[in-house]
């Protein structure tokens, strides 16, 4: 337990460097809005998710759109019903107190971290709830690192500090290719993703991509969904 834990932890640690990074510009952000240290520390506790919570920071206003707030909260983080069930086969018998818990730290970072290593058979929740804390801690740093210092850099995307936040993500998806086989539903997500964006207001791209490109994944392989659920029960117990 505690060596899954900090082989996680030690796992996502590069990529927690670059939480940090585009986490400081969402304190930055924040200052600018008025908000203080403790309104962050509680978002980030309460959302940990760092795409909703910079389109919370941007809707931020003396008299906050709480409905339409969270409405484009939960669009945005709609994307974690498939993150939770590609974890499904790693918490298998485990008690629902443990699912809530460890399911509220994961996030893109850690889950894709996760998902590779559960390729090798050697994932564990543990190994899961490591790099999460790792990652907490780093974007938790970095947002109040960026806070403390909103008044220092009045325009960070001039600086392309916001660029932290493509970086991280172009990184993660060249680390989850495996070849030909994922061309499909990834050219399919940035199809459906590009259209939805083009077309429909709001952040339903992210979903409508994600369920688009996961379907096809499913129809073009489906004699390999078995083998891949026996592997991770297998490394979950």
């Amino acid at each position: 337990m505690k060596a899954d834990f900090c082989r996680g932890a030690t796992a996502n640690a590069p990529m927690a460097a670059s939480v940090a990074a585009y986490g400081s510009v969402l304190g930055m952000l924040a200052a600018q809005k008025g908000l203080s240290w403790l309104d962050l520390l509680f978002m980030n506790s309460a959302v940990f998710a760092g795409s909703a919570q910079f389109v919370m920071v941007d809707m931020w206003s003396q008299h906050l759109p709480v409905i339409e707030m969270a409405l484009a909260v939960l669009v945005i983080n709609l994307r974690y019903l498939l993150v939770g069930a590609s974890l499904g086969p790693l918490f298998r018998g485990r008690s629902l107190l443990c699912k809530v818990l460890l399911m509220h730290l994961v996030a893109d970072e850690n889950w894709a971290i996760t998902m590779s290593e559960q390729r090798k058979g050697t994932a564990s929740v543990w190994f899961l709830f490591g790099g999460g804390v790792m990652v907490f801690l780093c974007w938790c740093g970095g947002t109040m690192a960026g806070l403390m210092g909103g008044g220092l850099v009045s325009r960070p995307e001039y600086y392309a500090l916001d660029f932290a936040f493509t970086a991280i993500f172009t990184a993660l998806a060249v680390g989850m290719f495996q070849g030909k086989k994922d061309i499909p539903p990834w050219l399919v997500a940035g199809v459906l993703a590009l259209l939805a964006h083009q077309f429909l207001p709001g952040k339903w791209y992210i979903v409508i991509g994600g369920v688009g490109g996961a379907i096809t994944a499913m129809l073009a392989a489906p004699d390999e969904t078995p083998d891949l659920k026996e592997g991770a029960h297998a490394s979950a117990t």
